[in-house]
């Protein structure tokens, strides 16, 4: 009796994140039922799937122990560039009056550029300097912020918000193709194409066994051959440009661009990874689960929305659910040891 008590208390533990996310998902479906609808899941999954660029990102940097604070200004900076390069060519208070309508591949490179950027700083510090992570991406998080209120604050026009998009930039990031006789996002689509490419990353090529082997022992990872600066710092490269791509896809989804845009976005995108199961001990982590956190973390943001909660308590219940996911991590990670 005795065991089978233990084993129940054991179970509990382990799934009490999830025992959590899923009573907050209940209580917004019983105080109204509406929220279950084609229209919201689909805003759901449109908003989830730049915040999941982003954790895919993040995850990598996660699985070698590291972490990444620079996503949301990084992500910002990105979303700035992007929309002053393709404001509307009839909006008389464009950043750039003289600009032609640039094909949108030029803007978009110029995006991921700028990430990767930050990526190869984070990483090279890293991985060469030997800085933790949490420094070298603190300072590149303030960096990328003061960049991004230089760019903005420009006179004449001084710091406003960046709108008036270019119809072929919006249509790109918040069009719909059918399939099923649904409507879905190419936000969606877009998702699935880059969560597979790092799928593919992960568990089909050196560099993703690599990125396993130093998350979970750098030490054995060094001595079997393995060159670890290398591969750190492409990893930070990768999570940068995804960082740029996130950038670009989400001035095109809100619309506009402020130098308050992705503020916070590293905490949603880190929660999503541990939520999704990578551990902060390292050397553990899956592509659906980083999708499956990021989704359901979506549900709950927007159902909390939806029902007329608070920001500031949003705050509150995206913290204790931050502290409950890393615990339960620690603790699986101490019974292992």
């Amino acid at each position: 009796m005795e065991q089978t008590n233990n084993k129940i208390k054991e179970t509990l533990l382990n799934y009490s994140l999830y025992i959590v996310l899923g009573f907050l998902i209940l209580v917004v479906i019983i105080r109204d039922p509406s929220f279950i609808s084609v229209k919201n899941i689909t805003n759901i999954l449109s908003q989830a799937s730049t915040r999941g660029i982003l954790a895919l990102g993040v995850a990598g940097l996660i699985v070698l122990q590291g972490t990444d604070l620079s996503v949301g200004r990084v992500l910002g900076l990105a979303a700035i560039i992007s929309a002053s390069l393709l404001q509307s060519t009839t909006y008389a208070s464009r950043m750039y009056p003289n600009l032609p309508a640039l094909p949108l591949i030029l803007p978009l490179i110029i995006a991921i550029f700028v990430g990767g950027i930050f990526g190869l700083i984070n990483g090279f510090g890293v991985a060469k300097l030997k800085v933790h992570a949490f420094i070298i991406t603190l300072g590149t998080q303030l960096i990328a912020y003061g960049v991004s209120c230089i760019y903005i604050d420009r006179p004449p026009l001084g710091a406003q918000p960046i709108a008036n998009l270019d119809d072929r930039y919006v249509n790109l990031v918040t069009g719909s193709f059918n399939i099923f006789g649904l409507e879905l996002p190419f936000l969606i689509l877009y998702l699935f194409i880059i969560a597979s490419i790092i799928w593919f990353m992960w568990n089909k090529t050196t560099l993703g066994k690599n990125m396993f082997a130093i998350g979970g022992n750098p030490d054995a990872a060094a001595v079997s051959g393995v060159n670890l600066a290398k591969n750190i710092m492409l990893i930070f490269i990768i999570s940068g440009l995804l960082y740029g791509l996130a950038g670009f896809l989400e001035a095109g989804r809100v619309g506009s661009a402020t130098s308050n845009t992705g503020i916070n976005y590293e905490l949603d995108a880190i929660s999503a990874c541990v939520v999704g199961g990578v551990s902060f001990s390292g050397g553990v982590g899956t592509i659906p689960g980083v999708l499956i956190g990021t989704i359901i973390l979506q549900f709950i943001n927007y159902g909390l929305n939806f029902i007329g909660i608070s920001p500031y308590w949003q705050y509150i219940i995206k913290g204790l659910i931050i502290i409950l996911a890393v615990s339960i991590d620690v603790r699986k990670y101490l019974e292992k040891k």
